[in-house]
């Protein structure tokens, strides 16, 4: 592949997405793109990318774009963030809620869907919120693919013994031939939706916790601001922002405060609130 041309569709991938892949790894976006071409007719990936940077077909963008920012995941992935949710976050939330019973909380980038549905088997197992409370989980991605497969819960046998126990795959599963679907009561604790970061994102309302993972890290600093802004601007006064370990660069960290020895938790900070949601 031309290393022009890959370096240009790296940099209106980066415009459209915010995602900077890096154009040296040739060989993966070739072996990405192989698929889409075949879909639309091509024999190899750089007839393909010729095309797509002299024409811009929609379609075709739409397919390259999901091809090339599909990312691995399975259930509980990095135990210690669902851990320090559970322990730091739930009894506060829990406290501060009790008077509505309800709670609402975003999974900003949960490619099929075993981050949305982790989190789900999590709270059902709280006793906190055992009885009575309204739970409402968005569960959104730029990738209209993995939000399809997310919302049918449909998962492999490898899929499902990827971070799940006997006990959780019996409790919250249900056996169809070789595989393995959610059950209803989780995926009634979920609305789907296929979503750009960079986007305006007023339709998720408010929040009382955002679950950033594992997505910061392909953002450029400039990219990564815009989107902790418009992640503050969803959160409550007292919302929480969950992130990947070291995801959250120093100079953006203002709009939210770290909590005491945990890594990747965050409180929105008192002016943050009061910038984003327009209280100065």
């Amino acid at each position: 592949m031309n290393p022009a041309d890959i370096a240009l569709l790296v940099e209106l991938l980066k415009r459209r997405t915010g995602i900077a892949l890096n154009p040296a790894k040739t060989h993966l976006i070739e072996s990405r793109l192989t698929p889409v071409a075949r879909q639309f007719g091509f024999r190899k990936a750089d007839a393909l990318l010729r095309d797509l940077l002299r024409h811009g077909r929609e379609a075709m963008w739409r397919a390259a774009t999901e091809a090339l920012t599909t990312n691995d995941t399975w259930f509980f992935r990095d135990r210690a963030p669902f851990e320090q949710f559970r322990d730091a976050v739930l009894p506060v939330l829990a406290l501060r809620r009790a008077a509505t019973r309800k709670l609402r909380i975003w999974c900003c980038a949960v490619s099929t869907g075993q981050e949305v549905y982790s989190l789900a088997m999590l709270l059902q197992e709280t006793p906190l919120l055992a009885e009575g409370w309204d739970i409402e989980l968005i569960a959104t991605d730029l990738n209209s693919q993995s939000i399809a497969r997310a919302r049918e819960g449909l998962y492999t046998s490898y899929e499902v013994q990827r971070g799940l126990g006997i006990r959780r795959l019996i409790t919250y599963f249900n056996q169809e031939g070789d595989k393995w679907r959610i059950a209803g009561r989780l995926g009634r604790m979920i609305q789907f939706r296929t979503f750009n970061l960079l986007d305006d994102a007023g339709w998720v309302g408010t929040v009382d916790a955002v679950f950033c993972r594992n997505v910061l890290i392909y953002f450029e600093e400039p990219v990564k601001a815009r989107v902790l802004d418009r992640l503050a601007g969803t959160l409550a006064e007292d919302g929480y922002l969950i992130t990947g370990n070291a995801e959250m660069p120093d100079k953006v960290v203002p709009f939210f405060e770290a909590l005491p020895g945990r890594r990747g938790l965050y409180a929105v900070t008192r002016p943050a609130f009061m910038l984003v949601s327009g209280t100065y």
